[in-house]
């Protein structure tokens, strides 16, 4: 499949749930955007990049902290969720802008921070879209990462990367921890900080997110179901399908 094909994958999968995530529990809420607004409070003229923003929780999170929120997707459904939830808000400081994460349309040194929160693991051109993220921030300028996290173990991994391509095939890879910081560190960034931290998901409310078809849950509830002890244990599953993933909070500069 070609980026360009990938591409309208993306915006056909998310197009039709920009409320579904504006609504989601686990995008809306959690102790990372606790975390987030810690790393942020303290700058209040700060400009920010919110790249692959979704629902637009950080966009909505930071806003009120700093002098400018910028909240970037490829949707424009989730971007009209976003422009108008920003308005109800009375947050006037954040704007909308679409477009690819590879091919940023901002100008150099022009951000204090980018923010990517459970939005790389749809990325095709993930160092490209790196050396963006990269290429517009300031010198001075810091990268925060929020994603799940995959596992150098290739059991575990090839387990998590299914699950999640069969019930949203616009998943690309949740890439492990150590292949974040190779990634990083081969764009120029320096790890200033990374914490690990398990995120539960309810089985159902993760499947409804994003309505993938009967046949696609049933094959889901059988690789659940015939999965050994070792995947069992390291995600937790149990007898309702619930399970829980690993995340990781990147900062780095």
């Amino acid at each position: 499949m070609s980026e360009n094909s990938h591409q309208t994958l993306v915006q056909t999968q998310f197009d039709r749930q920009a409320s579904a995530y504006l609504n989601s529990t686990v995008h809306a809420k959690g102790n990372d955007l606790l975390l987030l607004k810690q790393q942020i409070d303290g700058n209040p003229q700060a400009q920010i990049l919110d790249l692959g923003c979704g629902g637009g929780h950080v966009s909505f999170a930071l806003a009120p902290l700093v002098k400018h929120v910028s909240a970037y997707d490829i949707s424009k459904p989730m971007l009209a969720v976003v422009a108008q939830q920003a308005s109800q808000r009375g947050l006037t400081n954040i704007d909308v802008c679409q477009g690819d994460v590879a091919s940023l349309p901002f100008a150099e040194n022009r951000f204090d921070f980018v923010v990517s929160r459970y939005s790389a693991h749809h990325w095709v051109s993930w160092e490209t879209a790196l050396s963006e993220m990269r290429r517009v921030l300031k010198p001075t300028g810091k990268l925060i990462i929020i994603d799940v996290i995959s596992c150098d173990n290739p059991l575990l991994d090839s387990f998590l990367q299914t699950i999640e391509m069969i019930r949203d095939p616009s998943h690309v890879r949740n890439f492990s921890l150590s292949q974040w910081l190779e990634g990083l560190s081969r764009q120029g960034f320096q790890l200033e900080a990374c914490q690990q931290f398990g995120l539960f998901l309810e089985f159902q409310a993760w499947i409804e997110r994003m309505q993938p078809p009967d046949e696609h849950v049933a094959t889901i509830h059988s690789l659940m179901g015939l999965a050994g002890e070792q995947v069992r244990s390291y995600f937790g599953i149990d007898a309702d399908g619930n399970f829980t993933l690993q995340s990781a909070f990147i900062v780095a500069h």
